[in-house]
């Protein structure tokens, strides 16, 4: 009698738990991405920020200090799918930005769908879609749970970060189309039409007045944080000689790309949030019992971050107005959903090296990689060792495509090949480690850049030879700064949880960027996401 009693008990506490998940679920998930943002940033600007943005999600949220990516490439692309998806491109197929696509003959986008039609321009720029990622992410999840109740919602400059994050079924995803319209758009992948709230906000001409001069949010002399404003390490913009505030943008559009200028300048950012709080309205966002979705990427962050390099006066000020942006938003949400009702993670999609060519001026091993004539010295040795021509297909994202009918018709063992490819490439200047097919099929790394290679690996999509750089040299001009790689400038990046059922705290302890899905699918009470390797993070629920 009394096992039948513990087993009633414990059925009663099962169902109460069940009740208690339906019922501490948020409103609303808002799933942030800061482009090119390295963890340090939060510590090197943290006296400069006000006390509601970064600060507030920080203080009143669940840090994750020594927070990673588990693979190698560390691009825009790979990092959105992977954040959403809760796996690497191993597993989601996104294995880069673009790739070559050995089945088709031809470098394919990651986002780039021919089958599908723009909408909102008549510019090809719209002909997108999530067709390549091969997993789902934790918004269709939702979206399923929900019986497609549950909106989900994707914004970005960026198509792919637009696309990527809200999945395949996503009621929308809008990206900025700049050149002389300044308009959001999208692709018919989602609809035919676009609504009447985004053809009003197109149609308000907001977007165009962020067309106007940049100069810094705070005195110059007081960004100490930063390194000089005119400096050798920087590109700047077309039509003014140094790259030192303020910049004048209305002149300057004409000769970069008209309001494409927009999304290089802190103002890019200010737009996207302008743009997330319409659709909230628009679309209605976290107003009844079922949980919705916005995925949101603030991609001003890389544009700046590419063209003046991680340490510059224009990095700063940009972070800064991200901080005044993001506090804007949070205070909005508040209003607009309630200040106990949304759950926030905040997130990057890589990190960034500093500009190699400053790093050599402080006497730090770092420089560049001459792809382009790497590429011809291969090419020669491989016809000269092998006697064949054409044996290699493609050369591209450090990855050695062997063209297979040439191999048949030569006669050459392909395992052979690679090995002599890849020994042949451990033998140049800047590559450090290299791994062929067969190692990275048949093998299984536990740690180290091996690791990071293979689950970033796609079998089907990957290279038959892959080549890893030194530490701080890069395959970039000598000004700016870019990412890709396995190393901690380009892997450690923020994660923070904050809002409704997430327990306030920081912890040291190591998180990966495929945990963030499965803690989001755990916390709402849904499926993972279908290829999820990552694990959920317990410390950030309440207890």
């Amino acid at each position: 009698m009394k096992r039948y009693f513990l087993a009633f008990i414990m059925l009663i506490s099962f169902f109460n738990s069940e009740a208690q998940i339906e019922e501490d679920k948020p409103k609303l998930v808002v799933g942030i991405v800061v482009d090119q943002m390295r963890y340090d940033y939060l510590t090197r600007f943290w006296n400069k920020f006000g006390e509601d943005g970064f600060k507030r999600l920080i203080n009143d949220g669940f840090s994750f200090k020594n927070n990673h990516f588990n693979y190698i490439p560390t691009y825009t692309g790979p990092g959105h799918a992977s954040v959403f998806t809760g796996t690497t491109p191993a597993a989601h197929g996104i294995i880069s930005n673009s790739w070559f696509n050995k089945f088709e003959d031809k470098v394919v986008y990651c986002a780039g769908d021919d089958s599908v039609e723009s909408v909102g321009t008549e510019s090809p720029v719209g002909k997108m879609s999530p067709h390549r990622m091969l997993s789902t992410t934790f918004a269709d999840e939702n979206r399923l749970h929900t019986q497609m109740k549950g909106k989900t919602i994707g914004i970005a400059l960026k198509d792919r970060g637009a696309i990527l994050p809200a999945g395949h079924t996503a009621n929308a995803a809008y990206w900025f189309h700049g050149q002389d319209e300044a308009k959001w758009i999208t692709s018919t992948f989602y609809m035919n039409e676009l609504p009447q709230w985004v053809k009003d906000f197109n149609n308000s001409g907001k977007a165009k007045t962020y067309l106007k001069p940049w100069n810094t949010l705070q005195d110059i002399t007081a960004y100490t944080e930063s390194g000089d404003d005119e400096t050798n390490f920087e590109f700047g913009f077309q039509g003014k000689e140094t790259a030192t505030f303020p910049y004048n943008l209305p002149e300057l559009a004409s000769k970069n790309g008209q309001y494409e200028i927009i999304k290089a300048t802190p103002f890019g950012n200010d737009l996207t949030a302008e743009f997330a709080k319409a659709a909230i309205e628009g679309e209605a966002l976290g107003q009844d019992g079922i949980t919705d979705v916005l995925t949101l990427s603030f991609s001003s962050t890389d544009y700046v971050g590419h063209n003046f390099g991680v340490n510059s006066k224009e990095i700063q000020d940009t972070y800064l107005r991200l901080d005044l942006a993001l506090a804007d938003f949070l205070k909005y949400l508040d209003q607009k959903i309630g200040e106990d009702e949304y759950t926030v993670f905040l997130t990057a999609d890589h990190g960034g090296v500093d500009v190699p060519a400053y790093l050599n001026t402080r006497r730090i091993p770092a420089g560049y990689f001459n792809d382009i004539k790497a590429k011809e010295l291969l090419e020669a040795y491989v016809k000269n060792e092998f006697k064949a021509d054409s044996l290699i297909q493609n050369v591209s994202n450090t990855q050695v495509f062997l063209d297979y009918d040439v191999l048949a018709q030569e006669d050459l063992d392909c395992d052979k090949v690679q090995e002599k490819i890849a020994h042949y490439l451990l033998q140049q200047p800047y590559i450090s480690r290299v791994y062929t097919r067969d190692q990275l099929q048949t093998g299984a790394f536990t740690n180290g850049i091996g690791y990071l290679i293979q689950q970033g690996y796609h079998q089907k999509r990957s290279g038959d030879v892959l080549f890893v750089l030194d530490p701080g040299y890069i395959i970039y001009p000598e000004k700016g700064t870019t990412h890709g790689s396995g190393f901690l400038y380009d892997t450690h990046v923020p994660l923070i949880f904050y809002g409704k059922g997430i327990e306030k705290g920081s912890t040291y302890e190591r998180s990966e960027i495929p945990d963030i899905a499965p803690t989001i699918s755990s916390f709402l009470g849904i499926s993972f996401p279908n290829a999820a390797t990552g694990k959920p993070l317990t410390e950030i629920l309440e207890k």
